[in-house]
Order: C-alpha cells, then structure tokens, then sequence
C-alpha cells in the first residue's frame, strides 16, 4: 500500500506547506482590507453611486443620450482642455521652483532649516479661504504690495492687477503644491548615497555630467510621481479657480459646482464628475505604481552622510537665494495676511479706506455679536467644533488606514493591492459637492440616517484625510528589513504578535506624524464641510466663509483673526511632523 506522501500539519495530513502558507497570507490580507473598503463602500461608493442614479433618472430621454450629449458639447471640450493645460503648467512651473529646494533640504545642514521646511509645509494643508486671503492681503487691489506702490508713487489706481488672472490661479497653485515636490523628490534625494557622485567626479566626470548621468536617473521615480501627484492636484482644482481666477476660468470641479448649485442641472453634473472621476482613476493608477518604486526596503544613510554644511561662497550664495525664494513664494503671503489681521481699517471723508494702524481689536471682539443675530455663532465656537472633529478624524483615519497601510507594505505585489491601491485615491480627486450631495440623498434614512448629524463631519474629513495617512504609513512599514519579521516568525510569534513587538515599535513616530497629518487637514478642511455641517456647529473655515461674505470693516478684520489663528495650528502640526519624522520616511 502507497504511503501518503503529503505532509502532515497540524498533526493532520494537509496540502504543500507553501500553499498553506499562501492560503494564510491571502485571509490576513483580505483581513486587513475589510474595514477600509466597508468604509469606502458606505462613505464613498454608495453615496457616489446614489447621487449618479438620480441624476440620470431625472435626464430627459435615455440615459446614455444625455451622457453622449454632455460630453460632446463645446463647453464640455473647453472646460477639459482648461482643466488640463492649466494643471500641465502649474506642475511644470512647480517643479522648476521646487527641485532647487528639493536639493537645498537633501543635501545641505544650515541654521534654521527644520523651522524653515515647517513652515513651507503650511500652504498644503490651508484652505482655499485663507488662501485667497492671504494673496488678496498682498496682491489685492488694497494689498500690501498696491498700497505701497500707490503711496510711493503717488497713484489712484492699484497698479498691479493680481486676481481674476490667469496668473493668479498659476502662482496659487504653485504656492500649495510646491512642498509636494520639496518632501516628495527632498526625501528621496536625501536617502541616496552621495559617494555615487564623489566616485563618478573621482573618474573625471564634471558636475553636469553626474547631474545628466547619475543623479537624474535615479531621481526620476520620485520627480514622476512628484509630477503626476501635482497635476492631480492641480486637474482637480476648485476654491482657487472659484476665488481667485473669477469667473473667466473653470475646471471640470468649478463647472460641476455651478451645474449643481448654480443651474441644479444633475445629469450634466454627474456626467462631469463621472468623466473627472475616470481621470483621476487613471492617474491614481499610474502614480501608485510610481510611488511603489519608492517605497521598499532599504538602508537609511545617516544626515551626517547625505548632508553638509555650505562652506565655499558659491555654496552658501545658492543656498541663500534657495531660502529667498522659497520665502518670497510660500512664507511672505502668509506674512501678509498676519500682519491684515492685527491691522483695522476705516474710512475717510471721500468714502476711501484708510488703515488705523496696528490694533488687537480683530481678535478681542471674535466672540461679539455686532448685529444681534439669534443664529449668530461666535468663533470660539467654531474653534472649539473645529478640535473636536479633528479629534475624531484622526481616530478614524489612523483606525482605517493602519490596516490599510500594513497590507500594501506586507504583500506589496499582490494583485489585491494593485487593485485597491488606486482606488484609496479617488476621494481626493472626486468633487466636494458631488459627493456631499450624495451625503445629503443617500445618508437619510436609517440604519444610516446621518443626513442631520454632525458625526458626518469628521467623516466626510476622513474620506479627504485618509489616503495621506495611508501614503505616510506605508512607505515607513515598507522600509522595515523582511529578515526582523522573518525572526520574529521563526521563533513562533504570530503575525498579530509580530505586528505589536516589531512593526507598531518602529513606526511609532510615523504613526504620529500621520495623525497629526489628518488633525491638520481636518482643520483646514471646507469644501465637503461647507455642504455637511449643521448651521449650529460651523468650523473655522465656514466661520472665516460667513465673514467674508459680510460686508465691512470688522467682518473682514474678524475672518484674518480666523486665519491666522488657523494658520498658527497648521504651523504648529507641522513642526510636529517635522520633530517626530524618522528619517525624512514617507510620501508627503
């Protein structure tokens, strides 16, 4: 009689162990994903879903006719175009400014950098609101810069004509999205070894010669997938093209916003965000296998290695004009709006503002009511709604992207993960209103009866905040030697004993950084708020929103405070990031 020849497990006559083995690793992985993708399906797919099938119900004749009807229309073919050669150049325009300061913070030591890279992470985390503040405090037509021009040379008129540009919607996009490149290609840089460029100079080479051969080839990944994340970005613009470009400019997010809002024509509006959707799927596909070439085991060169100290003149002149720059474009606006809010203005006899110097009157009468209204919320409040949100935003992101994170960077091939990747993506690139909408259609009625809750709050921040914590997660996990697991698995410990004894104690810090991550976007957060939060319990941003569509002096005086004080958060998050990040890990 043959003897059963396959092995015995478990004390029990089995398969191979390699397929059980596999089998195991499959049931973790799909484990690991469960809770994400519940989450996505309820928050993200079904209202999507909901919101699209009424529209097309309400389109008259057949759906697939008004669908053709829209994307064939001239207005439709403008609009994309726009949408696409705008993005195309603010990332071209980005990467020129943002390589040099990428090189500064990889390979150059000097006084103040830490404080320095802080405070050029702020613009990405802002909103739109503060934004337009900010730039209209110094390129305003009553901008620091036109009112100093106007007195020194003694003019009527504001001699620089900044918004509703083409050129204000180019220099904002580049103020939000240049820290993408400076952390994005500054890390990468930063963790290559720079012995590769002495020994080539060694051989012969010149400096151009190991730029072209050596250090651009192997920065290319990074600059891609840099690239490819600002013209997301940048194809799905909304609030900059809304405020600042005015009503000349309009992307595919500004039209589905005024085919919503302004026309409530649903079935052009989904059709846009359907087509916006497709493009961002596309892209998100593409960079996630970029970005996965940037994220995998490696050996971490210590600053002392990949960095120096500017000696010669040549050096320490290019590494000044690098901080002058990368001051005049990302710190200077945000410089101007701060010095607006401590400053009041009030009005000459002919009807003209006139500035009454430096005053703390901005902030003092935050929480009065001038006009007596019954619905008036102070910013206290709002302050105080604001915190609370993002306290809950931060434990959703972390308790839904962990799980996510950890099967990207356990089975980072897996067919699975190529699938799903993309898809952790897709909230940034889907339209705020489309998607509140369908908050308001599919959220109403129970077990899911959220419609007037403020628990849809943070989780309409967690859709936004969630795909950054799962991208500072995933390349810190990823970067874990395989051969600590490998141990730990050989000495008997089971994949959850591995997780708590050798990956949690390793990304500890990353783990704080991207909770910090999500606390300061949810603060900064007003698109999907705007559309989901109760009149009663606003956030920083709609309060800014409600002062600046007041009219007057304290109004307006009261919305820089707001910004400011959001301003001061965002910078304080930010050099949280920047104390606890281990070795520049991670995608933002």
């Amino acid at each position: 009689m043959e003897r059963d020849r396959s092995p015995i497990i478990n004390g029990q006559p089995g398969g191979s162990v390699g397929e059980t083995n596999r089998d195991g690793r499959t049931s973790i992985l799909f484990a690991l994903w469960l809770l994400p993708l519940l989450f996505l399906g309820l928050f993200y797919f079904y209202p999507l879903l909901k919101i699209t099938a009424l529209s097309f119900v309400r389109a008259e004749g057949s759906p697939l006719a008004s669908t053709l009807s829209t994307l064939s229309a001239p207005r439709t073919r403008a609009v994309l175009w726009f949408t696409t050669w705008q993005a195309a150049l603010s990332t071209i325009i980005t990467l020129l400014i943002g390589l040099p300061g990428a090189y500064l913070f990889a390979r150059h030591r000097f006084r103040g950098k830490q404080f320095l890279r802080a405070l050029t992470s702020i613009p990405f985390v802002l909103p739109t609101l503060v934004v337009a503040a900010a730039f209209n405090a110094l390129l305003g037509p009553r901008g620091w810069i036109n009112l100093g021009m106007m007195a020194l040379f003694d003019l009527n008129q504001p001699p620089v004509q900044f918004t509703n540009s083409i050129i204000a919607i180019l220099v904002a996009h580049v103020f939000y999205n240049t820290t993408i490149v400076l952390r994005m290609v500054g890390d990468f840089w930063a963790r290559l070894d720079p012995h590769l460029g002495d020994a080539a100079v060694m051989l012969g080479a010149n400096r151009w010669q190991v730029l072209r051969k050596i250090t651009i080839p192997l920065l290319s990944p990074a600059i891609a997938a840099a690239a490819l994340l600002v013209f997301i970005f940048d194809f799905t613009s909304f609030g900059v093209i809304l405020i600042l470009g005015g009503p000349k400019f309009a992307t595919l997010e500004v039209e589905i916003y005024y085919q919503t809002i302004g026309l409530f024509n649903l079935p052009t509006a989904a059709t846009l965000a359907m087509l916006q959707l497709v493009c961002t799927l596309v892209l998100t596909i593409v960079y996630t296998r970029m970005s996965a070439r940037l994220s995998r085991p490696l050996k971490i060169h210590s600053r002392e290695i990949t960095q120096r100290t500017p000696t010669s003149r040549t050096q320490k002149a290019a590494v000044a004009l690098n901080v002058i720059l990368l001051v005049t474009l990302l710190v200077t606006p945000l410089l101007g709006l701060t010095m607006r809010s401590f400053t009041r203005f009030g009005t000459a006899p002919r009807g003209q503002q006139v500035e009454q110097g430096f005053t703390l009157k901005n902030y003092t009468e935050l929480n009065e009511n001038p006009q007596g209204s019954l619905f008036f919320v102070t910013p206290a409040a709002a302050i105080r709604n604001s915190l609370v949100y993002a306290g809950a935003t931060v434990l959703l992101a972390i308790m839904i992207g962990l799980p996510a994170a950890w099967a990207l960077a356990r089975e980072q091939g897996a067919r699975i993960n190529r699938w799903l990747d993309p898809l952790l993506m897709l909230p940034l690139g889907t339209s705020a209103v489309t998607l509140g909408l369908g908050f308001i259609v599919a959220l109403d009625s129970p077990p899911l009866n959220l419609r007037a809750s403020p628990v849809l709050v943070p989780i309409a921040h967690t859709l936004v905040a969630f795909p950054f914590v799962v991208r500072s997660l995933t390349p810190a996990l990823r970067s874990i030697q395989p051969r600590l697991r490998q141990a730990a698995a050989t000495l008997g410990a089971s994949p959850w004993h591995v997780f708590l004894t050798i990956d949690l104690p390793l990304i500890g810090r990353a783990l704080l950084v991207a909770g910090v991550f999500a606390f300061t976007i949810s603060m900064g957060e007003f698109g999907a708020t705007a559309l989901v939060a109760r009149p009663e319990f606003p956030t920083i941003p709609v309060a800014m929103y409600r002062f600046l569509s007041r009219p007057g002096a304290i109004n307006f005086g009261q919305a820089m405070a707001l910004s400011t004080i959001l301003m001061a958060v965002t910078a304080g998050g930010m050099l949280l990031i920047e104390r606890f990040r281990v070795a520049d890990i991670g995608e933002f």
